[in-house]
C-alpha cells in the first residue's frame, strides 16, 4: 500500500491534474474524454460515496466498498470489497460505466480495471478544505451534474465562510493535540487535510510542523509540546471515553496542561476523517471546541 501511495504522489508531482478543452483529466493526468451521462457508478471510497449521494446520484450507484456506510442507503448497495482489496470479479459482474477511485486504492488493481476497458477516474487531491471543493466540482463535471455540484458547493462554502467570519478577530490560538483513537499517540502532521482544518479553525496543531500526513508521537514529545486541549477522534463516545481514561490513568502525562485541566473533546471520526461534504460539519465543531465564545453550541 505504501508503494501504491508513493506512485500516486510521484505521478501527481510529474503530472499535475488539469482540464484541457472538453477532455477531463483525473488527478494522475489520465484523460477522460466526454461520454454519455454515467448510469452505473461504482465508488471505491467512503468519501466518494458520500459525495455521489450528496449530488443526488444514489440511484446511479451500483457498488461501494464495505466501509461506505453513509448515508445509510449506501449500505444497501452491492459490496465490492475494501479500499485496498476490491474484488475485480464483483466489479465486472456489476457492469459499471464509471468507477471512481481515491487514494488508498492500489494502482495495480486500478490498472487491471483499465485493462479490462472500464472507465476509471482517479482522485488524489486532499491537503486542504479548498481541495474538497475542487474534488466535488470535478465529480460534478465527471457525472455531468454540474448544477447539482454548484448547489452543494454553495452550501458548503457558506458554512466555511460563516466559520471564517466568526473567527475573523481571533488572536489567541490554543495548542491542540488531535488524537486518533486506537493504540499509541497517533495524530496528523503538516500534509494532512486535518492539519489545515485545525489551522483554519484558529488552532495550532502541535504536530503541524512535521511533514507527514500521519505520525505517532512519543509521550516525551507530547509532554514537551504541552497542548492546551486534546481532541479525540473516535467512532463513538464510548471509544472516546476509553481513550480519555487511558490518558488520565497514565502517571507520566499528568503534567500535560490539557490533561491537568481535563480538557478533552470528542470529534466524530467518520465525519472528520472522510474527505467529503461532512468535513465542513467537522470544521464547525472543531471551531466551536477551540473558540466556544465565538461559536455557540447548537441547541
Amino acid at each position: 500500500m505504501q508503494h501504491a501511495c508513493f506512485l500516486l504522489a510521484l505521478a501527481m508531482a510529474i503530472f499535475p491534474p488539469q482540464e484541457k478543452g472538453k477532455v477531463l483529466y483525473d488527478d494522475l493526468n489520465f484523460p477522460f474524454p466526454p461520454a454519455s451521462r454515467p448510469q452505473r457508478i461504482i465508488s471505491l471510497a467512503p468519501n466518494i460515496t458520500e459525495i455521489l449521494f450528496a449530488l443526488g446520484l444514489g440511484d446511479k450507484v451500483v457498488g461501494v466498498t464495505r466501509y461506505c456506510d453513509y448515508p445509510p442507503q449506501a449500505t444497501e448497495k452491492e459490496n465490492v470489497g475494501g479500499m485496498v482489496d476490491p474484488s475485480i470479479e464483483k466489479i465486472q459482474a456489476l457492469h459499471p460505466d464509471l468507477i471512481i477511485a481515491f487514494r488508498g486504492n492500489p494502482l495495480r488493481i486500478l490498472s487491471k480495471l483499465k485493462n479490462l476497458h472500464f472507465s476509471v477516474f482517479i482522485l488524489d487531491t486532499g491537503k486542504s478544505l479548498e481541495d474538497l471543493f475542487l474534488t466535488i466540482e470535478k465529480i460534478g463535471r465527471l457525472t455531468q451534474e454540474e448544477k447539482k455540484a454548484e448547489h452543494l458547493l454553495g452550501t458548503l462554502k457558506k458554512k466555511y465562510r460563516d466559520v471564517e467570519q466568526a473567527l475573523s478577530d481571533v488572536d489567541l490560538k490554543p495548542q491542540v493535540f488531535l488524537l486518533l483513537h486506537g493504540q499509541g499517540l497517533w495524530t496528523c502532521g503538516k500534509e494532512s487535510f486535518l492539519n489545515d482544518l485545525l489551522v483554519k479553525a484558529k488552532g495550532i496543531n502541535i504536530a503541524g510542523e512535521i511533514p507527514r500526513k500521519w505520525l505517532q508521537l512519543s509521550r516525551e514529545q507530547l509532554i514537551h509540546k504541552n497542548p492546551d486541549l486534546i481532541i479525540i477522534m473516535a467512532k463513538d463516545e464510548a471509544r472516546f471515553f476509553q481513550a480519555k481514561d487511558r490518558m488520565l490513568a497514565d502517571s507520566r502525562l499528568q503534567k500535560v496542561r490539557a490533561i491537568e485541566k481535563n480538557e478533552f473533546h470528542f470529534l466524530d471520526e467518520d465525519i472528520a476523517s472522510r474527505f467529503g461534504p461532512r468535513l465542513l460539519d467537522a470544521f464547525l465543531e472543531v471551531a466551536r471546541i477551540l473558540h466556544p465564545q465565538k461559536i455557540k453550541a447548537e441547541e
